[in-house]
C-alpha cells in the first residue's frame, strides 16, 4: 500500500489540487487552498508540508511571493484524463481528482474528441497562465514537422479538435494551432512583446453577432426552429472574428448569398451574410466564397 492510499479522501482532494495546480498553472499557495477548500491557515500549510513530503522535487517556496512554484523536474502525484482536464478548464476545474469519464448504456453522447497528451495541456495552460512563449515542434499539414515558437493565450475547442490561440513568431500574426500536431515543447521564453499579447490579437478582441435562421428551402422551417430554441424564427449567437468561421461550419450554416446550399447539407443559413468580411479562416464557411 503507497503513502497516498492511507490518506484520506478529503486530504486526497487537496493534495490533488495542490498536484493539479503546480502542472497546470505552474504555482500553488496557501491562500489558494484556502480559498478552494473553506480551511484554515494551519490546515493548509499542513497539507502543502505533506505534498512537499511526498514529492519533494515538485514544488519549491518563493519567499518574496510565498507561492511554491513548480519545479523542471516535476513529477505529477495523481493521473489525470485529458478530457476530464479540459472539460474542467473549459467549465472551472473542481477538485483536481480528475477521472476518466464512463460512457452510459442509454444516454450515448457525441463521438469524442481525439485529445492532447496531458503533458502538452499542461505546458500550454502554463505558458497561458504566465504569459510566456514556448518553443515546440510541431507538424503542419503544408509543411511538416518544424520548431515553432508561438506565444498562447487560449485552448478552444472548434467542435472537432482543440486548437490554441496564440502569436506566431514564424509568420507574425495571431492563428490557431491544433494541439495534437505539437509533438513535444521544448523550452520555455520568458521574453514577450507587446504585440504578442492577447491585447494584441485584434479578431479575437473583435466581437460579432450571428444571426441564424432555418433554411429557406426547407418545407416544415418550424421544425428547426424548434430543434435551436429561436426566436421569432432567428437564432442570435455571439462569437468572435477569430472563431465564428469555426462554428459556422460545426453547424453546416449555409452563409451563400442567396442560400443556394441544398438542405439536405445545410438546415441553417446565415441571415445577416454581411459579417462575413470581418471572419478569419473565411475558406472553411459554408458557401462564403459562392
Amino acid at each position: 500500500m503507497s503513502r497516498l492510499d492511507e490518506i484520506n479522501h478529503a486530504q486526497k482532494q487537496r493534495l490533488a489540487f495542490i498536484d493539479f495546480c503546480l502542472q497546470y498553472f505552474g504555482q500553488i499557495s496557501r491562500q489558494d487552498l484556502i480559498t478552494k477548500f473553506a480551511t484554515g491557515l494551519a490546515a493548509a500549510t499542513r497539507d502543502l508540508a505533506l505534498y512537499r513530503e511526498l514529492a519533494p522535487d515538485n514544488l519549491k517556496l518563493v519567499h518574496p511571493t510565498r507561492h511554491y512554484q513548480r519545479q523542471p523536474q516535476f513529477k505529477a502525484l495523481f493521473e489525470h484524463d485529458p478530457q476530464a482536464i479540459l472539460t474542467g478548464l473549459a467549465r472551472g476545474f473542481g477538485d483536481g481528482l480528475s477521472q476518466p469519464l464512463v460512457p452510459s448504456r442509454v444516454c450515448i453522447d457525441a463521438q469524442q474528441l481525439i485529445h492532447p497528451k496531458p503533458d502538452v495541456i499542461a505546458a500550454v495552460m502554463r505558458a497561458i497562465q504566465q504569459g510566456v512563449a514556448l518553443q515546440v515542434s510541431y507538424v503542419s499539414t503544408s509543411s511538416g514537422e518544424s520548431v515553432r515558437e508561438i506565444v498562447p493565450h487560449s485552448l478552444i475547442n472548434n467542435g472537432q479538435r482543440w486548437h490554441v490561440r496564440a502569436y506566431d513568431r514564424t509568420h507574425k500574426l495571431f492563428t490557431d494551432f491544433v494541439v495534437t500536431r505539437i509533438k513535444q515543447v521544448r523550452n520555455e521564453l520568458a521574453t514577450v512583446a507587446v504585440h504578442e499579447q492577447p491585447a494584441a490579437d485584434s479578431a479575437w478582441l473583435t466581437p460579432l453577432e450571428l444571426v441564424l435562421i432555418p433554411h429557406p428551402s426547407l418545407r416544415h422551417p418550424e421544425a428547426i426552429a424548434l430543434d435551436y430554441g429561436m426566436q421569432q424564427g432567428e437564432l442570435k449567437l455571439h462569437s468572435n472574428a477569430a472563431l465564428a468561421a469555426y462554428l459556422l461550419r460545426s453547424w453546416s450554416v449555409d452563409c451563400s448569398a442567396e442560400h443556394k446550399i441544398s438542405s439536405g447539407v445545410c438546415q441553417l443559413a446565415l441571415k445577416n451574410t454581411e459579417i462575413l468580411t470581418k471572419l478569419e479562416h473565411l475558406s472553411i464557411v459554408p458557401g462564403a466564397n459562392s
